[in-house]
């Protein structure tokens, strides 16, 4: 199980077309605040039929669409 399971369960669970989520709602998701390690790991947002869109370090918030 991969640590941002929570986090794409999440998208795959609400089921919406486009979420735009900060940082601070990550974390509430998850427990933790993501790092670097999220580039590694967000082509696992496929598997629940999600992509990682725009990761906006400047505005701290990141755009997953659906597939």
């Amino acid at each position: 199980m991969s640590k941002y399971e929570p986090l794409w369960k999440y998208l795959e669970d609400n089921n919406k077309e486009k979420y735009i989520l900060s940082y601070e709602e990550i974390k509430n998701i998850l427990g933790f605040e993501i790092n670097h390690s999220f580039l590694t790991y967000k082509k696992e947002a496929k598997e629940y039929g999600y992509e990682v869109g725009k990761i906006s370090m400047k505005e701290r918030t990141v755009i997953f669409n659906r597939l």
